[in-house]
């Protein structure tokens, strides 16, 4: 029996974060908002020994971290739950709003700054205490250095975009502290007073980019723009897994929804394969990506008979049905396997 064409639908895993993965997680987002909350009364407290405007707008963004935090956690919590009539794909993209909203908070924080810092260049006042205020700035710092590596790593290794990106708003708030102890010791050093107002704008400066590139990163993610990191490692896992009768692919395609991968392709298998095993053919090919992504992958496999202009790249080694010889140079790469259709070169 041949078949014209088979749409393969596998079960995919269900897309609630496995129990080890989302208790990582929770802890890390819980620990970065018990050490936010902390280092938040810190640097109000050398804000309030020092008045100085590079502490205030350091503090300022330090009151992001905390609802940042709070958010990134309700985000991931929310994310790990499975799929639901409402929600057939699951709650992943709920992580690509917190960071969205991480960076918008970071730009908005960015405007209060810039203003503390400008009245502080027009008219500049004395910083008393600065001695204690440099120590306290110092010791918050380092904090916040290791916080932040710690939420990346941890981002990554869990493939929470949430997480990465609280590390990453973290890892800013350690340059705008290394740049109000720059100005603390500059006043220190100097006695010129406008140093403080100076460096609280070039740390708004900072922290506006570092915002906006959170929120177009969000945005890219919600839009499920082409991710070329993602469709690399799939081609790549194709082309180094490929059996006989995989004829070819065409119309990779692949998008993140928190930690999950979803993919649909088209599988092009000889055109006189029997039904049964262009199914097992299609399942085999499920398995490999599923099991590559340690469970956390959605497949879609759409089957296709092959025609006469795909007899190029066939590798089987004998059909009664070809009609071109192969050809070497018709080999996989990720612009071939994406391809929108089989009968593009």
């Amino acid at each position: 029996m041949t078949h014209d064409r088979q749409e393969e639908r596998p079960r995919g895993p269900s897309t609630a974060a496995p129990p080890d993965l989302q208790r990582i997680r929770m802890r890390a987002i819980a620990i970065s908002f018990m050490v936010s909350l902390i280092l938040l009364a810190v640097k109000f407290t050398a804000y309030r020994l020092t008045h100085s405007s590079a502490v205030l707008s350091d503090a300022l963004e330090s009151i992001i971290n905390v609802a940042a935090s709070a958010f990134a956690g309700l985000s991931i919590w929310i994310s790990a739950k499975p799929p639901d009539p409402d929600h057939p794909y699951g709650h992943g993209k709920i992580e690509y709003f917190s960071a969205g909203f991480e960076g918008a908070l970071i730009m908005g924080a960015a405007g209060g700054i810039f203003y503390s810092g400008v009245r502080h260049l027009i008219d500049p006042h004395p910083l008393p205490n600065l001695e204690t205020g440099l120590l306290l700035l110092f010791g918050a710092t380092g904090i916040n250095l290791l916080l932040g590596l710690y939420l990346v790593r941890t981002g990554r290794r869990t493939e929470s975009l949430a997480l990465e990106a609280d590390g990453k708003h973290v890892l800013t708030d350690v340059y705008s502290s290394a740049a109000a102890l720059i100005a603390l010791g500059l006043v220190y050093l100097t006695g010129w007073l406008r140093f403080d107002g100076l460096i609280a704008c070039l740390i708004g400066i900072n922290i506006l980019i570092t915002g906006g590139q959170l929120v177009w990163q969000s945005y890219r993610r919600l839009m499920d723009a082409s991710d070329p990191a993602l469709l690399d490692r799939i081609a790549t896992l194709l082309i180094n897994n490929r059996r006989p009768e995989w004829v070819d692919i065409h119309q990779l395609r692949a998008w993140r929804a928190g930690a999950f991968v979803h993919i649909d392709l088209h599988l092009v298998l000889p055109v006189d394969l029997s039904l049964a095993k262009a199914h097992h053919e299609a399942k085999i090919l499920e398995s490999l990506l599923v099991d590559a992504y340690r469970g956390n992958a959605d497949v879609l496999v759409h089957t296709d008979p092959c025609a006469p202009d795909e007899c190029p790249v066939c590798r089987q080694a004998s059909c009664d049905l070809r009609s071109l010889d192969h050809d070497n140079t018709k080999v996989w790469h990720r612009e071939r396997l994406t391809r929108a259709s089989a009968s593009d070169p």
